[in-house]
């Protein structure tokens, strides 16, 4: 069973709004089984809906929009729908009584506008938006189904779980295609055509309906197999258990989790805690520690001394240290470390230093040097990288190397 995702929008074809949904809708679908063929972004624009749909109708099983379900003129697509299935709109009293309800403590919400959101196509069936006003209605087109769901994310992925991946579940089970199987891996410290030529003769001995797929990103490999319904859980964990074993040199997980989730792991595994101390990422290293649930189990703090006197006053960096080698030093970084874990008492630390850019570099030190520092039970360890030149783009390796880092050393 194939499906097509269209967001709805002139934001998302502005750059005004960046289009996050379709890609969280896109795992959501391939865990149920579920093979998406397109995502297709539109203007809200009736003759660009329409086409958009026509499209799509000729190509899957299962239509999914997102967008353009508001109160306000520019959101158009209910009345578009309307034409498409040649229906008018009418009152549904269970969402009349559910927004009635959810603005009750907010009756200036309650006007003329937010009136229309009770109003739905005749022929589409009303799944419930718990959290939002917009109704997620249902189509039928011959065998096939289009669903509605608003843009905000929040609203969508509540709609997904909770409505939509059941009902998708319980209507067309029998139709759905065999288990599409993705298992992944992550390594570090090869280049990419040397991880290639390492794995040539496994990818020359698998099987047509197995694929490897090659995801390099700041320092970290992503190696992806997957499978789209032709062999068995069992098999496919055969080939990922011999891939794990080929790169085990250069293996730092066998799951698709972000890097900070994987170093937080292994820090609440062990036990130990972290804490940074952050001149050139700007603070940005503590914001990936602390993104996911349950971070204050091993994240206990950071200092962002971007300028040298928070160096020197809160960390206690010497300043003839700084003055005699430069705040991009190992000596530097290596007393940051040893002094953010020392202030947060925390079991290890991260110290970076660098020139971010796109000015302030020189001969010695040009723009994209970094020097970091890791403290931690076993010792303090420095080392000296050279990132790129572009601003956003050393600071999110550095945050990679950092993390990368921090496996190694503990």
């Amino acid at each position: 069973m194939r499906a097509e995702i269209i967001t709805i929008g002139d934001e998302l074809l502005i750059g005004q709004v960046v289009d996050t949904n379709s890609a969280w809708m896109a795992q959501r679908l391939n865990e149920q089984g579920i093979e998406l063929y397109r995502i297709t972004s539109v203007h809200d624009d009736k003759a660009q809906i329409i086409d958009a749909l026509d499209a799509a109708f000729n190509e899957v099983d299962i239509v999914l929009t997102t967008g353009g379900l508001g109160p306000t003129k520019d959101d158009i697509t209910k009345q578009v729908l309307c034409d498409y299935f040649h229906t008018h709109l009418i009152e549904d009293t269970r969402v009349r009584t559910h927004i009635e309800e959810l603005y009750r403590d907010r009756p200036d919400v309650l006007n003329r506008l937010t009136a229309t959101q009770w109003q739905v196509p005749a022929c589409a069936e009303i799944l419930e938006n718990r959290v939002g006003s917009a109704p997620l209605m249902v189509f039928k087109k011959d065998d096939k189904l289009l669903i509605t769901m608003p843009g905000v994310p929040y609203e969508m992925k509540i709609a997904m779980e909770e409505q939509i991946l059941p009902f998708i579940e319980s209507k067309v089970e029998s139709q759905k295609s065999k288990a599409i199987i993705h298992k992944t891996l992550q390594v570090t410290g090869i280049a990419e055509s040397s991880l290639a030529i390492l794995l040539e003769d496994f990818e020359n001995r698998m099987p047509s309906s197995l694929h490897l797929a090659y995801l390099p990103k700041d320092g970290v490999i992503r190696l992806r197999l997957s499978s789209y319904g032709d062999m068995t859980e069992e098999e496919v964990t055969r080939w990922f258990d011999e891939l794990k074993q080929l790169t085990a040199d250069y293996l730092i997980a066998d799951t698709d989790e972000p890097l900070e989730v994987i170093v937080g792991n292994v820090l609440k595994a062990k036990g130990m805690t972290i804490s940074t101390a952050e001149s050139c990422t700007g603070g940005k290293l503590a914001s990936l520690l602390n993104k996911h649930a349950g971070s204050s189990a091993f994240y206990w703090g950071s200092v962002i001394s971007y300028d040298n006197s928070v160096k020197v006053q809160v960390l206690g960096v010497p300043a003839e240290l700084i003055e005699k080698y430069g705040v991009v030093s190992e000596e530097v970084v290596r007393v940051m470390a040893q002094s953010v874990r020392k202030l947060t008492n925390t079991t290890c630390s991260i110290a970076t230093s660098g020139i971010a850019g796109p000015s302030g570099g020189s001969k010695t030190k040009p723009v994209g040097t970094v020097w970091m520092a890791w403290d931690t039970p076993k010792g303090t360890f420095a080392e000296c990288f050279h990132l790129g030149k572009l601003r956003e783009q050393v600071t999110d390796r550095a945050c990679q190397k950092a993390l990368i880092g921090l496996l190694k050393h503990i």
